[in-house]
């Protein structure tokens, strides 16, 4: 197995599992996706995708359909996505994905998670290069072969495909993920769940108490309503 795999299996049991968080996350990318392409599914494949999400995480219908709806209020305010780039102790690089209505508010707000734990907050491109930034897909398993699949999609820029519990999963560059929606969307392969992730290109070892440290920034910056995605180097096998 590749890279993602491992990423995948090592990050399955962590705390993004949090229901709350994963619905505040999910109603930003709904607002976004509205504010971008319009309120109508059909038409807007970034919508589509993030409808596909919200399912995934038990998101109840009532609920998308609001966010859906609140987006479309041409008063609401639009979030931003905002990248943060720094360091944690002990050398680890931490990539954070932000999706603000207040860019002063967080940025302060990261700035001082960073300097409260003894991390420093980098400047844009001063960490980024170390992730692959790679797009992914979540399909219901059928009888297709996967090394038949994967030629399929290999064209598309596909690097791996691979099978767990839940379905099959497909990683490619960033750059794939509408010409690998609209494949599997030609080809009636469902999807499950879809999204993006930056993987690290090579992590760091530490000590059991030289985690801790890093985990106390993680979490402090976890929590922020802001927040969307946390990426950084240390090895979590």
């Amino acid at each position: 197995m590749g890279r993602a795999f491992e990423f995948r299996k090592a990050r399955k049991m962590k705390r993004w599992s949090a229901m709350s968080k994963a619905f505040t996350r999910i109603g930003k990318d709904i607002v976004m996706a509205v504010k971008e392409g319009g309120p109508d599914p059909d038409s807007n494949s970034r919508l589509r995708a993030v409808i596909q999400n919200a399912k995934s995480v038990n998101m109840p219908k009532d609920n998308i359909e609001r966010a859906i709806k609140r987006a479309s209020d041409k008063s609401l305010g639009d979030f931003k996505e905002v990248l943060f780039e720094g360091y944690a102790p002990h050398g680890i690089a931490i990539l954070v994905e932000t999706a603000t209505d207040n860019n002063t508010r967080t940025v302060a707000n990261i700035r001082s998670y960073f300097n409260k734990c003894d991390g420093s907050l980098g400047t844009s491109g001063s960490v980024s290069f170390m992730f692959d930034h790679t797009c992914n897909f979540r399909i219901q398993k059928t009888a297709l072969d996967l090394e038949e699949l994967e030629l399929e999609l290999i064209d598309f820029g596909v690097e791996e495909v691979f099978e767990d519990e839940d379905g099959v999963l497909i990683y490619a560059p960033f750059e794939s993920f509408g010409a690998i929606q609209k494949y599997l969307e030609e080809n009636n392969l469902e999807i499950l769940s879809s999204g993006f992730e930056r993987i690290p290109q090579v992590t760091k070892k530490l000590t059991e108490e030289q985690a801790a440290d890093v985990e106390k920034l993680l979490e402090k910056i976890e929590e922020d309503d802001d927040v969307q995605n946390v990426y950084h180097t240390m090895d979590e096998n």
